[in-house]
């Protein structure tokens, strides 16, 4: 449908927005503002927006997805902070649009996705170059900072979180095109790719990069095992996620004091002493705060209200800790429980499974190993309350379902 001229300037445009947003999360936040503007303008403001937006309504993944924004939307009825309210959901508008946005029949060109993909994995490795190299201009510093739970700089303005989950992402991206590469060179050039991003997360040694790491070893090492009946595959990489802890342990001071220090802040949550700085104390103490909001109101406190009603438990049960230690519940699942009740809990649950029933054309076990480190991340992070959490979980996933949906990716 349409002018196939016009069609065709208008996915080129979006082929550059795409590229321009992956740039603009490492840039700043206004330029990844800029450029979702613009790729949302190129994808749904055009004379077919009708046909799309009954493509979207009857496409259950894309409608699903959309309920992460309706959850707090509605929760306006019972919030009576509605400032906050407004500005919890301008944070979120990404998750309504994004959906809608993938749903046109738009799509770019083999070529074009394969471009995005090295634009992806190119940004993190200057990343984590970057990150890795202002560690080794001050390693001994860096390495006595390991032990009082002070990570080394990474882009995205520090946000370890997420920088590491990226980084996740990039070594199963990378484990994709070296499967998909016919070419000895790439071959090479990918699974370097993949060794160097795996080797990064260790050195920075933030949790939620190894945890997903691990949890794509080994469905990686499953798959190989039971769809490709190769055993020794299998067993290498089983055997991988055995030796490379060892190794890192002898070899980089900062996974070793990290888990020094995992171990020093458990033992102290384990007494009952959440001290000033204490990452896991803080996340403990978040976790208790969500699950008492949500015993205490089932129906849930509403998307304005929930950052007041977590201080007010901080401020009752725990003084001590600034108002820079006081999160909202570091878990997805307590933060929509708190936002919208039980009911919001198990509309998450269902969105979190639905990636795992929907038929994709090429190279599934690629599409579960990146949705399972999604609902790892929600499970255990407030994912989809930052600009760059609600970026990353909305594009990221609608990238790769458009892509390995494309008829021609083989070809």
């Amino acid at each position: 449908m349409g002018n196939p001229i016009e069609n065709s300037w208008r996915e080129k445009g979006i082929f550059l927005a795409m590229l321009f947003m992956l740039a603009g999360l490492f840039i700043s936040r206004a330029t990844l503002s800029i450029s979702m503007g613009l790729f949302l303008v190129l994808t749904i403001v055009h004379k077919d927006w009708k046909v799309q937006l009954q493509s979207f309504t009857r496409t259950t993944y894309l409608v699903l997805l959309s309920v992460l924004f309706f959850v707090p939307l509605v929760s306006a009825l019972w919030s009576s902070d509605l400032q906050e309210w407004m500005a919890v959901m301008q944070i979120k508008l990404p998750l309504l649009f994004f959906p809608i946005a993938f749903a046109g029949r738009w799509q770019l060109s083999k070529q074009q996705w394969l471009v995005v993909a090295y634009t992806f994995l190119t940004l993190l490795f200057l990343g984590c170059t970057w990150s890795a190299t202002e560690y080794f201009l001050k390693s001994t510093d860096w390495n006595q900072d390991y032990l009082k739970a002070k990570l080394m700089a990474t882009p995205l303005e520090n946000d370890h979180i997420r920088f590491s989950w990226l980084v996740s992402a990039a070594v199963l991206l990378s484990l994709l095109l070296w499967q998909k590469s016919s070419v000895k060179t790439q071959k090479i050039l990918f699974g370097t790719l993949a060794i160097f991003f795996a080797f990064y997360l260790h050195l920075l040694a933030a949790r939620m990069g190894l945890a997903c790491l691990y949890i794509l070893l080994v469905m990686y090492a499953a798959w190989w095992l039971v769809q490709q009946r190769e055993k020794w595959i299998s067993l290498s990489l089983l055997s991988l996620i055995v030796i490379i802890p060892l190794v890192a342990w002898f070899a980089v001071p900062t996974f070793q004091n990290r888990i020094k220090y995992i171990l020093y802040d458990l033992n102290n949550v384990r007494s009952g002493n959440y001290l000033p700085g204490s990452n896991d104390g803080a996340r403990v103490l978040s976790l208790k705060a969500g699950w008492q909001i949500l015993q205490e109101a089932p129906m849930g406190v509403g998307a304005g209200d929930l950052k007041g009603e977590v201080h007010h438990w901080y401020a009752t049960h725990s003084p001590m800790l600034g108002t820079g230690e006081r999160f909202l519940p570091c878990s997805e699942l307590l933060v929509f429980g708190g936002v919208a009740g039980w009911a919001a809990i198990i509309f998450l649950i269902l969105i979190l499974a639905i990636p795992f029933f929907i038929p994709i054309k090429h190279d599934a076990v690629f599409w579960y190993c990146l949705n399972a480190i999604v609902v790892f991340s929600f499970v255990f992070d407030m994912s989809i309350e930052a600009q760059f959490g609600v970026f990353i979980f909305s594009f990221l996933p609608l990238w790769w379902w458009k892509w390995l949906n494309q008829s021609d990716l083989d070809g």
